[in-house]
């Protein structure tokens, strides 16, 4: 994660020698939002121009890929705001402080989403979402040994539970029906792993 006080010197290698230097001058917060903060950075480029660059700052997420006794995973449909859509997702959420263990953000979402308890998840991967201009970085558990309960869901948070086989999710993604990034990453790696 990048450092938000200070300047940086990032050195770029191409077949073990160093091409040139990427340099931070300066970060400038444009604006604090309720997730993340947006960073507009002035940086030296290798061929020595100046460049403005955005930075999008999260403090991190965790997910959930789901697996019920019965072998099918659990999804939650909500609305998005910026796909102006419904989507299906893997139960997840942000972590409450970049010093919170993913692992029990992941076991927290799982039960506030789906009402579904675990007492321990193993982490299947790691991804960043939008590299360009995002340091957002989810972590995604598998859960099994599931026990059903009650969704504890934040006021302004509306969603269903649903259940689908690992073949039914991993067509939707291929039909282009699933397109949000955790749940297409965490679907087609849990069906790598499972050899499916």
């Amino acid at each position: 994660m990048l450092s938000l006080s200070g300047v940086r010197t990032l050195h770029v290698k191409k077949d073990g020698r160093t091409m040139s230097e990427y340099k931070r001058l300066s970060r400038e917060l444009v604006a604090k939002g309720a997730i993340i903060d947006y960073y507009q950075d002035t940086m030296q480029i290798p061929n020595g121009n100046v460049a403005k660059w955005d930075l999008i700052d999260h403090k991190g997420a965790a997910a959930v890929i789901a697996v019920r006794d019965d072998g099918k995973l659990l999804m939650v449909r909500q609305y998005r705001n910026a796909l102006e859509r419904e989507t299906l997702e893997i139960p997840a959420g942000g972590l409450n402080s970049r010093q919170e263990p993913t692992d029990r953000a992941a076991i927290r979402e799982l039960e506030e989403e789906t009402g579904y308890t675990c007492s321990e998840v193993e982490l299947l991967l790691s991804i960043y979402t939008t590299v360009a201009f995002c340091n957002e970085k989810i972590d995604i558990y598998l859960a099994r040994s599931l026990k059903p309960g009650t969704q504890h869901l934040d006021e302004d948070e509306y969603l269903n539970v649903e259940a689908y086989t690992l073949e039914e999710l991993k067509s939707m993604v291929l039909d282009k029906k699933i397109q949000d990034s955790k749940t297409v990453c965490a679907i087609m790696t849990y069906a790598a792993l499972c050899g499916k």
